[in-house]
This record gives C-alpha cells, sequence and structure tokens, in this order.
C-alpha cells in the first residue's frame, strides 16, 4: 500500500474524526522504558532479530545447488508473484518460506526431476522488501532498505543523521497496520541515552524528524498521543 497516498486520504477526510487508542498511560522516563511494557501498548517491539524470516516479494536472493553449477542463481528476485524462477524447475513458490523451507523445497523438487541428493543452500543478498522512508530535518533524507532487526536509531543513522538545527525531541514514526495507520512520537536524545526505547523498524516505516513540517492534520493528532513511544491509530469514522 501506498503510504503517501494513504496519508493523503485521511487528510481529506480528517473532518470526518479521529480516534486514537490514548488508553495507555505515560511511560516512565529510566531504565524501565529501554525494554517494552505491553501495558504501555509495546507488546509488538522485538528486542531481537527474528530466528526466522519469511522470504517477501522483491528480497534478492542465491541459490547454491552443490557441485550443480548450471543449477545454481548467484542472484535472484521474489517476484511480486512470490515466485523465482530457476533452471530445469522453472517458476516456484518462494515468498512466505523461510530461508531453509525454500532450501527444503528446491531439494524436493529437483530429487523429483531425477538429479540424485541434491544438496541446496539459500542465502538473503538483500532485504529489498525491508524499506523505511526517512523525512524531515535528517542530512540525506531518502528511502533505505534496512536488515529484520534494524531499530529506529539505524533509519536516522541512515539519513545521515540529524540536521545542526534539527528538533531531536520530536521524531514521528508512521506505521502501516491492518486497522489503519498508526503513530507514535519519539525522543531521539533519550533513545541515545538509552534512556527510551529503540523500537524496531517495520517494512513501510516512515520517520519524520521534527515535526514542524508535517501537515497541520499530523501536528495536531501527535499532540493527543497519550505517552512517548507508543503508537496510536488513526481511525476515520463515517460522520451522520
Amino acid at each position: 500500500m501506498n503510504i503517501s497516498r494513504h496519508f493523503g486520504a485521511a487528510i481529506a477526510m480528517a473532518a470526518f474524526g479521529l480516534t486514537a487508542c490514548a488508553s495507555s498511560p505515560a511511560p516512565i522516563v529510566g531504565a524501565a522504558v529501554s525494554q517494552p511494557r505491553a501495558d504501555l501498548g509495546q507488546g509488538l517491539y522485538s528486542q531481537a532479530r527474528p530466528a526466522t524470516y519469511a522470504l517477501r516479494p522483491s528480497d534478492q536472493i542465491s541459490i547454491n545447488v552443490f557441485r550443480e553449477p548450471d543449477l545454481s542463481v548467484g542472484e535472484v528476485m521474489v517476484g511480486v508473484d512470490g515466485s523465482v524462477s530457476l533452471p530445469l524447475l522453472g517458476t516456484i513458490p518462494a515468498a512466505g518460506m523461510t530461508t531453509r523451507e525454500l532450501e527444503q523445497d528446491v531439494a524436493k523438487r529437483l530429487l523429483a526431476a531425477g538429479l540424485r541428493t541434491p544438496m541446496v543452500s539459500v542465502n538473503i543478498a538483500n532485504y529489498a522488501s525491508h524499506l523505511v522512508t526517512v523525512e524531515g530535518s535528517v542530512e540525506d533524507p531518502g528511502v533505505y532498505a534496512f536488515q529484520p532487526g534494524s531499530r529506529l536509531s539505524s533509519a536516522i543513522a541512515m539519513g545521515g543523521g540529524p540536521t545542526r538545527t534539527a528538533n531531536t525531541q520530536q521524531v514521528a514514526v508512521f506505521r502501516e497496520s491492518p486497522d489503519g495507520v498508526m503513530i507514535a512520537l519519539f525522543d531521539y536524545s533519550q533513545m541515545r541515552q538509552g534512556t527510551m526505547l529503540d523500537p524496531v523498524l517495520a517494512p513501510g516505516d516512515r520517520v519524520v524528524m521534527g515535526t514542524d513540517g508535517l501537515p497541520v492534520f499530523y501536528q495536531d493528532v501527535l499532540k493527543t498521543l497519550p505517552a512517548l513511544g507508543v503508537f496510536a491509530t488513526v481511525a476515520v469514522q463515517s460522520g451522520n
């Protein structure tokens, strides 16, 4: 889903109302908030890279078949339909599988095609589906690829870090969810001191350093957030 288009639609329909999940208490500034707390709506914050990663469209992978260079692929992209094209096997599904599962699937298919005891290894060359947009008062705004498990501070670093005049206490993160656009506000200065959560990025996140340049609608939304580091969902309601 195009985040910018979704934001534009939300702004256009702002007159219909805004609902924010504002029942969470304000977090205590200190060591306690350096760990996720479910009571603050932070249950989805991860402290480590996921043990398993499911391949997604646009990820680039390499597939090596031991002692079979003609059947190996140095780099292939997972297509928008979730498939990859391999020698002998043609087009096969890949999205949704871990690298281990894809190794087993390719080996099984090669065995059925007549190859004796195929040994297959799959590696991820580029997590191209994991993109974050970094905007606002950073030295090098843009769209960057990141590895699963990367954190908000990493996105800011990829954007060249804050400018000299940046308001580092106002970092907005926009994230899409099945319920709509979620917004949270973070204090980069506290993150660097280790006194505030440094959340794990999600594919499609939009990070804005300094919120003065945001549309007034979103500046107003940020003022309603119950606490720093807590995502609230912006929901559009139909008027009567």
